[in-house]
C-alpha cells in the first residue's frame, strides 16, 4: 500500500465533534504530508485527545461535520479496526490493561492480521523471527524481554506501559502514529528513551501526530509542525520556536485571543 505522490497522507477539513451534544471540536482544518511530523499543544479541555479518538473511530466521539481524507480515503467510512488495518496506531494517555493476553501473541495475532488484509509492512513471517525482533526492540526500551510472555500492561508501571506502546508501534510499522500524551507522567529519563526510541523506528515515509502539553519530548523528535489549539480549533501553527515560547510564556495569550462564538470557525494566525 503506497502513497499517491503530493497527496497528503492526512487532511482534515472543518471536523466537528460533539460528545452527548457538547460540541468539542469545532472546525478543524489539518493537512499532513508522508513523512511529516505534526505537535498538537493546547490547555487542557481545548479538544487534543478528543481529536486522537475521532482519527481512530472511538463510537462516543460523534462527528457531526467535516471531512477526513486518510491517503485519500474517507476515513469516516472505516470502522476502528478497519482505520488500524489501514496503517494508523494510536499510543493513548491510559493504555488499557487486558488480562489474559501476552504481548507477543497480541502482536503476533495483530501482524498476522493486517498481512492477510493486504497491510503488510515487511513484517516477519516466521514466529522464531518475530520473537527475536520483538525481544530486540523491547531491550531498545529496556524492558526484559520476558513482557513478551506478561499480560499486555497488566502489573507494568507507568513508565513501562508507555515502553510498550512504543514497541507495539516498532512491531505495527504504522503509516501514521498518533502519540496522545505519551509523555504523560514520565521522568526524564523516560521521556529519554521513549523518544530516543521513536527515533529508531523513524523512516522516510513514517509520518507522526503527537499530542503533548510539554515540549520536552518535542526537544529530541523535532517536529516541523507546531500547531495551538484553543476551544477545540487549531487557532495558530509554528514551527518547533513556537513550543520553546509556549514552555517558556504559557497559553495566557492565545487564551486572550478566543475566538467569539459566532465567528467562522477554522484556523487563522496572528
Amino acid at each position: 500500500m503506497s502513497t499517491t505522490p503530493h497527496r497528503p497522507l492526512l487532511e482534515i477539513r472543518d471536523l466537528r465533534v460533539a460528545i452527548e451534544d457538547k460540541v468539542i471540536l469545532n472546525g478543524i482544518d489539518l493537512t499532513i504530508q508522508p513523512g511529516e511530523i505534526h505537535a498538537v499543544m493546547g490547555p487542557n479541555g481545548s479538544g487534543k485527545s478528543t481529536l486522537a479518538m475521532t482519527l481512530m473511530g472511538h463510537p462516543r466521539y460523534v462527528v457531526t461535520g467535516g471531512t477526513i481524507l486518510f491517503d485519500g480515503q474517507d476515513l469516516l467510512t472505516l470502522k476502528p479496526h478497519e482505520r488500524s488495518m489501514a496503517g494508523l496506531f494510536a499510543a493513548f494517555q491510559y493504555p488499557q490493561e487486558i488480562e489474559g493476553v501476552p504481548l507477543g501473541r497480541f502482536l503476533w495475532t495483530a501482524i498476522s492480521t493486517r498481512r492477510k488484509s493486504g497491510f503488510d509492512s515487511g513484517y516477519p513471517r516466521d514466529l522464531m523471527k518475530f520473537g527475536r525482533e520483538l525481544h530486540a526492540y523491547l531491550e531498545s526500551v529496556k524492558l526484559d524481554p520476558e513482557f513478551a510472555r506478561r499480560n499486555l500492561n497488566v502489573g507494568f508501571s507507568g513508565g513501562e506501559k508507555k515502553r510498550s506502546e512504543v514497541v507495539q508501534m516498532m512491531s505495527l510499522r504504522p503509516r501514521l502514529a498518533i502519540l496522545d500524551e505519551i509523555d504523560s507522567g514520565l521522568d526524564i529519563d523516560n521521556v529519554k528513551i521513549v523518544a530516543e526510541s521513536i527515533q529508531r523506528v523513524m523512516r522516510e515515509d513514517f509520518t507522526i501526530l503527537i499530542i503533548t502539553h510539554f515540549p520536552r519530548i518535542l526537544h529530541y523528535l523535532e517536529p516541523q509542525f507546531v500547531h495551538v489549539m484553543v476551544d477545540g480549533r487549531i487557532i495558530h501553527t509554528g514551527d518547533m520556536n513556537l513550543a520553546l515560547e509556549l514552555e517558556a510564556t504559557g497559553y495566557e495569550g492565545y487564551l486572550q485571543d478566543r475566538l467569539p462564538p459566532d465567528r467562522p470557525a477554522g484556523p487563522y494566525h496572528h
